[in-house]
């Protein structure tokens, strides 16, 4: 477990992969983000993206686990933030996702001495090394 004290300003880490498939795009599309072209393989072929991808909440949800799962686990205590977020390329069934992640801001906390405020920047490819996911995580992070 990393606390906020062990985490170096020039922090690096590939979170985890994922392999995203088809019944898994579907069943999670099916539950929050029902559009066709996440739930059926035959419209999505016929869509802008030409198959079956992952809704954009799914990537989140991926992600959260990966972060959670970590090795090199982090001792969150709030997300504070997500920001410039980008989709720069679908998340195509069959393909195995990359996680990584690095340091670009640290600061103590000014209200809150038992913690400090760390800022990710998150980049997500695919198997391919195209860019599926890129943002900025702001987290609230415990001290020692």
């Amino acid at each position: 477990m990393r606390f906020f004290d062990d985490i170096p300003d020039d922090y690096r880490s590939v979170v985890g992969t994922w392999t995203l498939t088809d019944d898994a795009i579907v069943d999670f599309a099916r539950a929050w983000d029902p559009q066709p072209f996440h739930t059926d393989p035959a419209a999505a072929a016929d869509s802008v993206f030409g198959g079956l991808v992952a809704s954009s909440a799914h990537l989140f949800a991926v992600c959260t686990r990966l972060f959670f799962d970590h090795e090199d686990r982090i001792e969150v205590v709030a997300m504070l933030g997500k920001d410039k977020l980008r989709l720069p390329n679908p998340a195509r069934a069959g393909t195995t996702l990359t996680y990584e992640t690095r340091c670009v801001g640290k600061r103590p906390s000014g209200s809150r001495p038992d913690a400090g405020i760390l800022t990710l920047a998150d980049t997500v490819t695919d198997a391919d090394g195209a860019l599926v996911l890129t943002q900025e995580v702001t987290l609230l992070v415990a001290r020692r």
